[in-house]
């Protein structure tokens, strides 16, 4: 987790390596949008578009203005980047607020097409979602090193850890050794939790999930815990997301300020 947090925050800036060649793809495609939602909804969007429009992501509720809130939206997202001619040249201080605004109509072009609301013809649903493609292609995206050194820092750590993990789950949560039926049932329980959590898109670990099954199986079965360990777990479990927080913090302050 601490390898992920420190990594992901790059993953949150504009695709910059997006090609020049797709600016212009980039600008009909947003003036075709624009077009189609301005039909949808003619009249003055409302004074401060992004609040209408992350309100309306928020409780996925129509309001009157909301349609012209996010052509207004494709319409700034589209001149501040002809402003600029490409993704790359966008200056570090305007990438926040053009990368908000990208997110923002994206999300909302989600929630109109989940929520079946307003109506929309096939037309306006090909255009609309052609565009959503573009932006989703400029902000959610993860460069190819993250991947990389994610994946090596990872494979590193469970070479080397391995052994002080099996010990662990299998010896040290309870006062008497895992037994067959006791993994597989921690195995299917945690199969089970992480595969709810992932429909539902929660975010879990799944050495917590795999550890909660095993101390389950060993209170079913009278075996008794190891207090010491459980009490280990759980302040690593509370100490973690702080301490990745503040790692990943300042790991970018420092890596913005060379």
């Amino acid at each position: 987790m601490l390898i992920l947090i420190g990594c992901v925050p790059t993953a949150y800036a504009l695709n910059r390596a997006m090609p020049d060649s797709r600016v212009e793809q980039f600008h009909v495609l947003g003036a075709a949008a624009q077009t189609a939602l301005q039909k949808l909804a003619p009249g003055v969007p409302p004074a401060d578009t992004r609040a209408t429009v992350t309100t309306y992501i928020r409780i996925k509720q129509l309001q009157p203005d909301t349609i012209s809130a996010v052509a207004e939206l494709v319409g700034k997202i589209d001149a501040q980047v002809n402003e600029y001619g490409t993704l790359r040249k966008i200056p570090t201080a305007a990438v926040y607020n053009v990368r908000n605004d990208m997110y923002l109509v994206s999300e909302a072009i989600r929630v109109m097409f989940k929520t079946g609301v307003p109506s929309l013809n096939q037309a306006t649903k090909e255009s609309l979602t052609a565009y959503k493609g573009e932006l989703d292609d400029a902000t959610k995206y993860i460069p190819l090193w993250v991947k990389v050194s994610v994946a090596i820092a990872l494979g590193l750590g469970t070479m080397i850890g391995w052994k002080r993990i099996v010990v662990t789950v299998g010896e040290k949560i309870g006062k008497s050794h895992l037994t067959y039926a006791q993994g597989a049932s921690a195995e299917l329980v945690a199969m089970g939790t992480i595969a709810g959590a992932d429909m539902f898109g929660m975010p879990v670990s799944t050495t917590q999930v795999l550890s909660s099954g095993v101390a389950g199986t060993m209170a079913a079965n009278g075996s008794g815990l190891q207090m010491a360990t459980v009490r280990n777990l759980l302040m690593a479990w509370v100490l973690t997301l702080p301490m990745a927080v503040l790692l990943s913090g300042s790991l970018y302050w420092i890596l913005s300020h060379i």
